[in-house]
């Protein structure tokens, strides 16, 4: 099956400026990205990053400079059935793939944290995302409105997606992959202080 990957190549994780640069933001995000299709190719899926502009991949690249929402239908025009899996899922594993491909509904939807949307499986030919506020509720209403069955399938690895520097802890903790081991060489580990897990840099 065709798998999806959405990836901002031209200012990604800006949430992250309190602890990484610019240039150090683009190299994090390119790691998780990697991470992300090596654990899709691992269950058979064939990757695509839906890139902003062009990026340096192992793995066919299509540019599109278009709104996420606009762009992720457009490839819907190519691909159907087909997996949309976002770049920023670094604690992603083929297990967990596994799980959000099992069921056989028409639309398969896991539900990010904060209301969002971190990966699609589409079966529907009428079914169409909207990334704009809580997109989780938003494909939930879109599914039934083209009468497609629909099921949420509920993973902390797939419910994770990395935005925050908070969000860092998950990583360090729960992956030892490209993505932690940049994190490490880049001098950022997680601490207990004052009894809390955290993350600092050297």
């Amino acid at each position: 099956m065709h798998a999806i990957v959405p990836f901002d190549a031209r200012d990604p994780k800006t949430r992250l400026d309190d602890l990484l640069v610019r240039e150090e933001r683009r190299s994090f995000a390119q790691e998780m990205l990697q991470d992300v299709l090596e654990t899709l190719a691992a269950v058979d899926l064939h990757p695509e990053v839906l890139s902003t502009a062009p990026v340096d991949c192992a793995y066919p690249v299509r540019v599109d400079e278009r709104p996420l929402t606009v762009a992720v239908n457009s490839a819907f025009e190519k691909h159907c059935p087909v997996v949309v899996v976002m770049a920023d899922l670094a604690l992603l594993t083929p297990g967990a793939c596994e799980r959000l491909l099992a069921p056989e509904a028409d639309v398969v939807i896991a539900p990010g944290l904060g209301g969002g949307t971190n990966a699609l499986v589409v079966r529907h030919p009428e079914f169409q995302v909207d990334y704009h506020g809580v997109s989780f509720r938003d494909h939930q209403e879109q599914a039934r409105a083209c009468d497609a069955a629909l099921t949420t399938v509920d993973s902390f690895r797939l419910g994770v997606d990395v935005d925050t520097v908070g969000d860092l802890l998950e990583v360090l903790v729960h992956t030892d992959r490209r993505a932690a081991d940049w994190l490490r060489d880049a001098g950022i580990s997680s601490q207990v202080v004052d009894g809390k897990p955290t993350v600092t840099r050297e």
